[in-house]
């Protein structure tokens, strides 16, 4: 027990995706009870885990500012970490989301506080890109998608709430911000050092704006147009080009920066549904039901990985 305070010191901000991931699966089984009238017992299972871990870490977190604020400062000033804390507006816009079904008013609190919060934590993230003097090339991960692009996820809650010129406005940020960050991180990857190992697994980080865009886009428009397919194209092109890597990510040992595989895959699983859904195209019908298939089993393993190593104190340490 006498350990606990030092553990709480070092609580990492990115336990918070996997919320993101947990809520993700959750939304993509939704979709497929919709789109495949398959049982909407997992979506009640995962809704009910997003919200619950979300709870619980939200409590250690404000525990650990409360006694430790210190170290949070730190890990926000930090040039990797802090791109991981709108993991949790992000959160909160995801567990929204899953309100939209319980209470449109609680859907309404949850979305009001996610994007409150991420639009704050966009200007401030940006803000230091534009002015900081000591950014280094090894500092690019994707992970710096999660401020500006994260924006790209508001109008999926946005529309259903009736907010449309609201949804619009967020998407527009994290579209535009997503082809400039993209073409910086491309070259950071063709031309400059690889990224260290404890990082590889936030490649899967690539899926998820063009995924998550495809889905806010029709939220927005309402149907597939050109532009959609481009969108969904990227965002299984992608996916299939990190498939293909398999062999690289299975030799990492394990990290929190595992749980980077979780949304990607959640949200190209949703992609594909609801493309199938509008376009009756029966190679993304079993596309839709593969990539659901590997989110569920990937998120599963990355939960109980997780347990394991709380047990075994591999979190929550000095790095």
């Amino acid at each position: 027990m006498e350990n606990h305070p030092v553990r709480l010191a070092h609580f990492p901000i990115t336990l918070f995706a996997s919320v993101m991931g947990l809520s993700g699966l959750a939304l993509a089984w939704k979709k497929a009870g919709h789109v495949l009238s398959l049982s909407y017992d997992p979506y009640l299972l995962f809704a009910g885990l997003s919200a619950a871990v979300f709870i619980l870490l939200s409590l250690l977190y404000t525990l650990k500012f409360v006694r430790y604020a210190g170290e949070v400062k730190a890990e926000f000033m930090h040039p990797v970490k802090a791109n991981f804390f709108p993991a949790v507006s992000i959160s909160l816009i995801l567990l929204a989301a899953l309100a939209l079904d319980i209470s449109e008013m609680l859907a309404g609190i949850l979305f009001s506080l996610g994007a409150i919060l991420q639009l704050s934590l966009t200007l401030v993230m940006f803000s230091r890109w534009v002015f900081a003097e000591n950014h280094q090339n090894h500092h690019l991960t994707p992970a710096w998608f999660i401020p500006v692009v994260g924006n790209v996820l508001i109008p999926i809650v946005a529309v259903p709430l009736g907010l449309d010129e609201l949804g619009w406005f967020f998407f527009s940020i994290g579209i535009v911000f997503w082809i400039v960050l993209f073409t910086i991180l491309m070259h950071r990857l063709f031309f400059l050092d690889p990224m260290p190992l404890k990082l590889a697994p936030t490649l899967f980080i690539l899926i998820a704006p063009p995924a998550v865009g495809f889905l806010s886009y029709l939220q927005l428009n309402g149907y597939i147009d050109n532009f959609a397919q481009v969108l969904y194209g990227v965002a299984l092109f992608l996916t299939l080009f990190l498939l293909m890597q398999v062999h690289r990510f299975r030799k990492l040992p394990f990290f929190m920066s595992w749980w980077a595989y979780s949304f990607p895959l959640a949200s190209i699983s949703i992609a594909s549904l609801e493309y199938f859904r509008q376009t009756q195209y029966q190679p993304v019908f079993w596309i839709a039901i593969s990539l659901l298939a590997l989110a569920t089993v990937v998120v599963m393993g990355l939960f109980m990985r997780t347990l394991i190593a709380m047990r075994n104190n591999q979190i929550c340490v000095p790095e």
